[in-house]
């Protein structure tokens, strides 16, 4: 009689070849004979989710007359019934069914044939095509929904703001055109006033000086606005830069967020741009891999 490390003794030790592993379709097969019925019988296991209690089990379930199976390890001592499958067979194990002891010797995952490789991946292929054709359509109808109403919320929150911007951008616009009005009345002002002195007044010899240094001040005023601003004296520019000005003081004493405005905006504009996307596959019908190479 011979006894594990930790469990009951066993009588016989039956070598390796009695219990073989093999791959077949990338999932490893458990050849074993039957003590009862004295047949070999196969076991298919999938690594990573079957652990050894279930794999004893099925054996068990297979052979009525089977009263004790356990698994220990080389070294002798008990391998839990929770420990998976995928971890046994990375070492030489034994299989003790009722008093028997079978040493097994599983194949080494990295001499495995390229043909069993290139199973398996065929096998994962075929696994993740028939996921994204039952359950990709689904995610993306659900998450389609989600956007939506999300876009919805995103509206109603911008519709009182638009209406705000809408009177503010209104009042700055009529401001920046009368200031653009009121510029020219002021330089018509001044062309009228400088000829009435030149002609009606004084002689173009005492006004020469004087529209010098009116126009040596103009440029000394164009050169503060760039020195003020870093930018070129432009008319729309400046138009636009005033417009601005207008603008955002209007809307403090209105207590107007742009902030807030601006977050909702790109907000709305990030939910549309999600949206267009999940839609284009649902109407291509195009594979994920091509969609990610097209984005």
């Amino acid at each position: 009689w011979r006894q594990g490390r930790e469990g009951a003794p066993y009588s016989t030790l039956v070598p390796s070849d009695e219990v073989t592993v093999n791959y077949r379709h990338g999932l490893p097969v458990i050849t074993l004979t039957l003590p009862t019925r004295s047949e070999r019988c196969r076991f298919t296991v999938k690594p990573m989710v079957t652990t050894i209690g279930t794999f004893l089990q099925d054996v068990q379930r297979e052979d009525k007359g089977i009263e004790r199976a356990e698994v220990f390890a080389a070294d002798g001592s008990k391998v839990s019934d929770a420990t998976l499958m995928e971890v046994l067979l990375m070492n030489d194990f034994k299989l003790v069914i009722n008093n028997t002891a079978y040493s097994v010797s599983p194949p080494v995952k990295d001499k495995l044939s390229s043909e069993h490789a290139t199973e398996m991946e065929d096998i994962k292929s075929l696994v993740h095509r028939l996921f994204v054709a039952l359950h990709l359509e689904d995610h993306q109808i659900r998450k389609e929904r989600e956007l939506l109403q999300k876009l919805d919320h995103l509206k109603e929150e911008l519709l009182p703001l638009e209406q705000m911007k809408a009177r503010i951008m209104d009042s700055a616009d009529a401001k920046t055109s009368r200031l653009l009005w009121v510029g020219l009345a002021l330089m018509s002002t001044q062309g009228g006033a400088l000829a009435w002195l030149t002609w009606w007044v004084y002689s173009w010899d005492i006004m020469e000086p004087v529209t010098y240094f009116i126009t040596y001040g103009s440029a000394m005023a164009f050169y503060a606005y760039f020195v003020l601003t870093k930018q070129d004296y432009i008319y729309p520019d400046a138009k636009d830069r005033q417009f601005l000005h207008y603008f955002y003081r209007k809307s403090k004493k209105q207590h107007f967020n742009v902030e807030r405005y601006n977050k909702l905006k790109e907000d709305l504009a990030e939910a549309e741009e999600s949206l267009r996307r999940l839609r284009q596959p649902l109407h291509l019908r195009l594979p994920i891999q091509e969609i990610n190479d097209k984005d």
